[in-house]
């Protein structure tokens, strides 16, 4: 369906803003989950976690599933990136011992 809105509303080869949202947001996921995996401190891999899941999110989003999306950004994007980050914090410990 979308395929067909965006086929009547092209002007001469120039994309919808929604598909070049879409495709930021696929580029910006990308990216933080590359971040994630190749992050060697793992507090820094916990907020790139973070910010895949709100970025995947949003392309949820304008996919036209608002509450898929909704509830992508709120339960991983929040909540566990919190526990993942509050786990992180109280095992570390002291390093300079």
């Amino acid at each position: 369906m979308s395929a067909e809105i965006g086929k009547r509303f092209k002007i001469r080869g120039v994309a919808l803003a929604s598909e070049i949202v879409q495709y930021v947001l696929i580029a910006s996921t990308l990216a933080f989950a590359l971040m994630t995996a190749g992050m060697k401190k793992t507090l820094y891999a916990a907020l790139s976690l973070g910010g895949m899941c709100v970025c995947l999110g949003g392309l949820y989003w304008t996919m036209y599933a608002p509450y898929v999306g909704l509830f992508q950004m709120l339960i991983y994007g929040g909540a566990i990136v919190v526990l993942f980050v509050s786990v992180i914090m109280f095992v570390r410990g002291d390093q300079n011992e």
